[in-house]
């Protein structure tokens, strides 16, 4: 299919149309997953001529979630993995010692905090100060803008039947432009962006990464954005 913005518009058009539509998947991802099947696509990037390649999400209206926006790993760790697995996680129901957390710039139970100034980016503990990670804040931008320079994002109303979701996929917005570093800044200090740490130790292999996740509050997503497009579905 030759994916175009009048394309697009109408394949949503028409789904809107049909009103609440059962859920293909239980669970957190069903709402996203669901137009992806309606929209008979296999991927989560798409390439419109008009805009380029984009990337679709999806929200539930009302839910005020996290939405993954990239991970970013490579080059970042100043502290050993392992010693910060050691220091500071805590074991899992299966006895594994493991670092997952969640990590605002608010101290968390474990004293984790995510600091920036006008450079850069990093994960701390308040108490010691050792800096665990570390990015510049115009590497974050760059990662950013490769992964999510353009996005389209469409709201669904949910309504719950006999336990079971349905989605009314109502308004379609075309978001693009990368933030700058101020508005990066800005909501990583409110509390708008949080960091996700996912890792454990591996015994003899030592620490097993599953990627560094930066996370947006759904509410704040489209602030990150410089430019907005109601596709007037």
């Amino acid at each position: 299919m030759r994916w175009t913005r009048d394309k697009i518009r109408a394949l949503l058009s028409e789904i809107k149309s049909r009103g609440f539509i059962r859920t293909k998947r239980k669970g957190p991802t069903g709402v996203g997953y669901t137009l992806e099947i309606l929209l008979g696509i296999d991927e989560n990037n798409l390439y419109l001529p008009d805009i380029g390649e984009f990337e679709l999400k999806t929200r539930r209206e009302g839910h005020s979630g996290l939405t993954t926006l990239f991970t970013f790993n490579r080059a970042v760790w100043k502290m050993d993995p392992m010693t910060a697995i050691k220091r500071y996680g805590s074991e899992d129901r299966d006895g594994r010692l493991g670092l997952y957390q969640s990590v605002t710039s608010t101290p968390n139970p474990r004293g984790l905090q995510v600091s920036v100034d006008e450079g850069s980016i990093c994960i701390n503990q308040s108490v010691d100060q050792n800096i665990i990670l570390e990015w510049s804040l115009s590497d974050v931008v760059q990662r950013f803008t490769d992964k999510l320079n353009n996005l389209l994002l469409v709201k669904a109303i949910v309504e719950e039947r006999d336990g079971v979701e349905y989605f009314n996929y109502h308004q379609a917005t075309l978001l693009s432009g990368s933030p700058s570093q101020e508005i990066l800044r800005t909501c990583i200090q409110d509390g708008d962006i949080v960091i996700d740490l996912r890792l454990h130790d591996k015994g003899t292999k030592g620490a097993r990464n599953h990627g560094t996740g930066f996370r947006v509050r759904e509410e704040s997503l489209e602030l990150l954005f410089e430019i907005s497009i109601d596709l007037e579905i």
